[in-house]
């Protein structure tokens, strides 16, 4: 039977509550048991997938195809489990599938209300992805904070849920903020207690305590918060602000989070065993080399946008003991006259994945000077129809190549709609999404670097590469290295003579793990070490 946990978050949004769930899920892992994840948003959006990226960061998609919240992320890189549509639910989502069975007639003329014809959709998600795989235990994120009025039905759900389960199977994790004061030089746990006691109106009493902090607390904080809080004192846990969140596991579990979960689960376990996750992050601390990877996009504004391309790059550093340093470059102020002087001092270039014509032109500049000054390049989704625009424009001299997204009159559209998209296609969920497979060429860089021809990606885009240039594109030397099986869709390009020069058209850093990091982010760090070897050389 599964075991049910469940992370809540109070005082203030953002506190880290997916790093703590994510984090919990690999301890738990470690001892033995299959872990799945979930995360419940409140906001009223169907999924996060019309999002603007600066508001909401990326958009996380999973095998089967879900657009998700970026903590999926999180979830799946800690955990190293594959994630499904049953992972992140939505009050849109929930709203959406109650007026569907209204409209139907499924509640056969009852009064549709929030108890229980909502909370029940929330726990038959929630019944649904602790069925889905059979996991030993589901860990369940409630996005927002106690207090907030969208999360009031997720609440009311999963406080039904402990009633419904047997004891023991229910197990409540609270985080909440424990603020420093400058003037009087201490930690204040009043606004701890304030929350946990909005919690228990609601119905729910935790049973861990996740204290979010910067500063080391003092002991007599973790004997105030459990007595006034009624709960037991190695229940308190601390989790302190720290630059690697691949050392909160370990920081965690120096403080037994995995056996007080075990305990109160009544689950028995094989010991702690994270010597591969121990050895991950003392390499991490100590790389051998340093490698700055200039990243051009146009949501440079906020990181988290690349959220997991961030991570694939850190992931590609430690496969070559390098610290990787990210080069936030806006490419909406690149032009041909200062595109050197922009990407100056950046051994590779990434430019990711995005939607809309803005800052296009200076990410085509960028695959421009990457292409003439053999730079490592690594154009991910949008970057590698920027890459195809770039050589139809500047090598096969069609000036006004361009894709139909940017200009739908360019006479040379060498970027088209996928064969069943068209500019009637509504926006939500109509993406080509989540894991196809396809056939890489033999004897390409993209083929040596995964070691296998046959692979499988995720992708989220509209847009492909127009057949109808292939032969052009290929005439002039751009190499097509990777296609679907039935050899219709351009999946991945390369560039033969530079050292590295890859476009793809699926998203690879949703599948790169600290310990297992993914191929083409580790090569394109490794070329950079090799570019930037060369240049000091040189000197």
């Amino acid at each position: 039977m599964c075991k049910f946990i469940f992370v809540t978050g109070g005082v203030v949004s953002g506190l880290g509550k997916g790093i703590t769930a994510a984090s919990l899920g690999r301890l738990l892992k470690e001892r033995g048991f299959k872990i799945a994840s979930q995360k419940l948003d409140p906001y009223i959006n169907i999924d996060p997938g019309t999002m603007s990226p600066l508001q909401h960061g990326e958009v996380y998609v999973t095998e089967d195809g879900a657009e998700t919240d970026l903590d999926l992320g999180h979830y799946e890189r800690f955990i190293n489990e594959d994630l499904n549509r049953f992972s992140n639910l939505t009050t849109g989502k929930v709203y959406w599938n109650v007026l569907q069975k209204e409209r139907k007639g499924d509640y056969l003329g009852k009064t549709v209300q929030v108890v229980p014809h909502i909370t029940d959709e929330i726990k038959e998600f929630i019944y649904s992805a602790a069925k889905k795989g059979d996991p030993d235990v589901l860990i369940c994120e409630i996005g927002g904070t106690v207090g907030d009025m969208e999360s009031q039905p997720f609440l009311e759900a999963i406080r039904q849920i402990g009633l419904e389960q047997k004891e023991g199977n229910v197990l409540y994790i609270h985080v909440t903020l424990v603020p420093y004061l400058e003037c009087s030089k201490e930690h204040k746990s009043k606004p701890t207690q304030h929350s946990v006691k909005e919690l228990q109106g609601i119905g729910i009493k935790p049973d861990i305590i996740v204290l979010r902090c910067h500063r080391k607390l003092e002991k007599d904080l973790f004997d105030k918060i459990a007595l006034f809080c009624n709960i037991q004192r190695d229940c308190v846990i601390e989790n302190r602000t720290i630059k690697n969140l691949y050392e909160v596991p370990l920081m965690l579990e120096r403080q037994h989070l995995s056996e007080v979960v075990m305990r109160k689960l009544k689950l028995r376990g094989k010991k702690e065993g994270l010597k591969e996750w121990k050895e991950m992050v003392k390499q991490s601390k100590h790389p051998k080399d340093t490698v700055t990877i200039g990243m051009v996009g146009k949501y440079v504004k906020l990181h988290d946008a690349y959220l997991s391309v961030n991570e694939a790059l850190a992931h590609g550093g430690l496969a070559n003991q390098a610290k990787v340093h990210i080069r936030w470059i806006d490419s909406e102020q690149i032009t041909n006259n200062n595109v050197a002087e922009k990407l100056a001092g950046c051994d590779g270039i990434l430019v990711p994945g995005g939607f809309g014509e803005r800052g296009v032109e200076g990410m085509i500049q960028a695959a421009s000077h990457c292409r003439k000054n053999n730079i490592p390049y690594l154009g991910i989704c949008l970057g590698m129809q920027v890459a195809v625009i770039e050589f139809a424009r500047n090598v096969c001299q069609r000036e006004k190549a361009n894709s139909r997204e940017f200009d739908a009159d360019s006479p040379d559209k060498v970027i088209d709609f996928l064969p069943d998209q068209s500019d009637e296609t509504k926006k939500g969920g109509t993406l080509r999404l989540g894991a196809y497979p396809c056939v890489l060429r033999k004897d390409t860089k993209i083929a040596e670097l995964y070691g296998t021809r046959e692979i499988s990606e995720r992708h989220r885009h509209r847009y492909e590469f127009n057949n109808d240039y292939r032969k052009l594109l290929e005439e002039n030397g751009m190499i097509l290295s990777g296609k679907s099986p039935d050899s219709y869709i351009v999946e991945t390009v390369e560039l033969s003579g530079l050292d590295y020069y890859i476009g793809v058209q699926f998203h690879p850093e949703f599948k790169s793990r600290p310990n297992h990091p993914h191929p083409l982010f580790s090569g394109l760090v490794a070329a950079a070490l090799q570019r930037k070897e060369e240049k000091k050389n040189d000197e």
